[in-house]
């Protein structure tokens, strides 16, 4: 048997999170908002069945929601990433190949690659992925499986569309693949943008059976090398493989729309000093060092009478540093740069460029001082502020500069509890 690739997708998988906690929700409509609970950027299937859009803002539904009984849910990652780890750690474990054969691609997709007659029935391995990850996590899933990572994004897509398939779609047992590949729309193709869907429609290619069969010089010439590598997965030609290893990082962002706007230059310190210090967490969780502080800010463009401004500027030392104090006070610099007074600023963001492994920065020249936490002392004081955030939770230990009372924070006024990350928030039974 040639070797295939299985693509697991967590069905609805925001809204699936927070059913799995309460089973009031069962079959309910389901709305999942945006940060600042703006738009709708997850739905269950039974909101998609009332017409809710994604991306639609939820202040203009809310009769509607309410006429429906649509249940709101503020964006709770917390959560969902937690839910996200269990279920990739399951499907490592059932991965016939061990984790080296597996690719986590986002928060709620994994390739499997299946290689050769293991397992032989490949249909029964999906059947019974699925029915483990729904036990031990909860989350139902969906599972393509393709001779091309392409195409199982399509068999995935079958999976969930077609009731039939009960959840697993087969492509290389199915009898007519051009047939699937007729019925999906040339702009549904993975790797396929926007862009060039418009130019494929404007020469008449509108399905992926069609986009297949185009000549390989056609593609080349509008859809560069990408686009013809993945029209050969399109004709069951591997030309993707696995990511066994992620790339490496090249920035981290972390960037947030106010709750309420922010009109003084205190409010904004101490976020661009929250963000910061967030971004440093990360920084450290991947081992990484930075060398260069990125800011932006920005009011609102849609604010009647209010003049817009919108600035960024970077910062940089010479020596990369993972220590949030270091970070905090180059994100400082840029604020001062680009900060007007007079303005009601709606969002900031912090963004680390330029790094390196932490274990091998580029040190400073023998004599010279080392900058602001660049020393052991200061690498033992992150340490303990990670640890202490990790047992209690996630500031739980913070810089004052990064704000107590956060009036600028976001809005979540429908967030559910952090059910499996918060000792204060474990679900509790009663009698």
């Amino acid at each position: 048997m040639p070797a295939a690739f299985a693509l697991m997708d967590c069905n609805n998988f925001y809204a699936s999170c927070e059913r799995v906690f309460d089973p009031s929700l069962a079959n309910a409509p389901i709305v999942v908002l945006s940060n600042n609970d703006g738009c709708a950027i997850a739905r269950s299937a039974e909101a998609k069945a009332l017409g809710i859009a994604m991306g639609e803002p939820a202040h203009l539904r809310r009769g509607f929601y309410d006429r429906h009984g649509v249940r709101l849910f503020s964006s709770n990652f917390a959560l969902y990433g937690d839910m996200s780890r269990r279920v990739m750690e399951t499907v490592k474990m059932l991965a016939p190949g061990g984790p080296e054969d597996m690719e986590i691609y986002s928060i709620d997709e994994a390739f499997v690659r299946l290689d050769g007659d293991v397992p032989r029935d490949r249909e029964a391995w999906a059947r019974n992925l699925r029915r483990i990850v729904l036990r031990w996590t909860g989350i139902p899933v969906s599972v393509g499986i393709a001779p091309t990572k392409t195409l199982a994004k399509i068999a995935n897509r079958t999976a969930k569309r077609d009731p039939s398939c009960a959840g697993v779609f087969d492509l290389c047992a199915h009898p007519d693949p051009d047939a699937v590949l007729a019925a999906t729309d040339a702009g549904d193709v993975w790797g396929v943008g926007r862009r060039h869907a418009a130019m494929l429609a404007r020469h008449g290619v509108r399905t992926a059976l069609a986009l297949r069969d185009l000549p390989d010089v056609f593609v080349r010439s509008r859809m560069t090398v990408t686009g013809l590598c993945t029209v050969r997965e399109l004709r069951g030609v591997p030309c993707i493989p696995l990511e066994q290893a992620p790339p490496p990082r090249k920035s981290i962002l972390t960037s947030r729309c106010f709750g309420r706007p922010a009109h003084t230059f205190g409010a904004m310190a101490e976020a661009v000093a929250a963000y910061a210090c967030r971004a440093a967490e990360k920084l450290r969780a991947l081992g990484l060092a930075a060398s260069h502080v990125t800011v932006f800010v920005m009011t609102s463009p849609h604010a009647e009478g209010e003049p817009y401004h919108a600035d960024t500027t970077t910062a940089g030392r010479l020596q990369a540093t993972d220590h949030s104090a270091a970070l905090m006070a180059l994100a400082r610099t840029c604020l001062e740069r680009i900060y007007r007074p007079g303005h009601r600023y709606k969002k900031a963001g912090v963004m680390l460029t330029g790094l390196e492994r932490a274990d091998a920065r580029q040190q400073a020249l023998p004599g010279l001082t080392p900058g602001a936490g660049d020393d052991e002392r200061g690498r033992d004081l992150m340490r303990a502020l990670d640890a202490v955030n990790a047992k209690w939770g996630r500031a739980s230990l913070q810089y004052a500069g990064a704000g107590l009372d956060k009036p600028w924070r976001m809005r979540q006024a429908h967030c559910s509890r952090r059910f499996t990350t918060s000792w204060d928030d474990l679900p509790e039974a009663k009698s």
